[in-house]
């Protein structure tokens, strides 16, 4: 590896150790067996670069929302039955010791301090939920239509962010998947009453 990936691997280790606030330049230096002008050569700041570790982080989730790597998923894209599987995956990544969505809370709260994170941020948090929705409904993250990824993509994020929160805050009264597909159900009943 180069020094832009040590920086990359130091960053995201250190995030997970120490979250975003107490990482310092000088802890991904000391990580990553680099020096501190490589992070402004390769990554411009210190928040550009722990904004891709992060970013990094996220997607190396994404194997697990799918489930046991050997079946994948096993319900039909877009049935009530796949919502609750890939839930239930999300969830599971949760409950995982060490799990690093403890550090995305820290970063929503934090995030008007360091505006440059979030701006970094806000535009990876479009790309979760293009990532989203192929995930629960199928087809390719390439063919989301922008539209979509406005509407159905944000509902999942938002979705998404408010089941970190709960689980971080308080994981004995946090939602398991079957509660979140019955409250779908329930708001598509109401929904299409005549």
């Amino acid at each position: 590896m180069g020094h832009r990936e040590d920086l990359l691997e130091g960053a995201k280790r250190c995030l997970l150790e120490k979250g975003l606030a107490r990482t310092t330049a000088r802890d991904i230096v000391k990580e990553s067996g680099t020096n501190l002008a490589s992070i402004g050569y390769h990554y411009g700041s210190k928040d550009a670069l722990l904004a891709q570790a992060y970013v990094s982080l996220v997607e190396g989730m994404g194997d697990a929302f799918e489930g046991d790597g050997a079946t994948g998923l096993t319900t039909e894209p877009g049935s009530a039955e796949r919502f609750q599987e890939v839930w239930s995956n999300i969830i599971g990544t949760m409950r995982a010791p060490g799990s690093m969505w403890r550090l995305s809370m820290e970063i929503v709260v934090m995030g008007d301090q360091l505006p440059e994170l979030r701006d970094h941020l806000a535009a990876a948090q479009r790309e979760a939920a293009r990532g989203l929705i192929p995930l629960l409904m199928g087809g390719r993250e390439e063919d989301v239509p922008e539209d979509v990824v406005d509407t159905l993509g944000v509902f999942y994020v938002t979705l998404m962010t408010g089941l970190i929160a709960q689980w971080h805050f308080d994981p004995k009264t946090a939602p398991g998947a079957e509660q979140l597909t019955e409250g779908l159900r329930q708001v598509i009943e109401a929904a299409t009453r005549k």
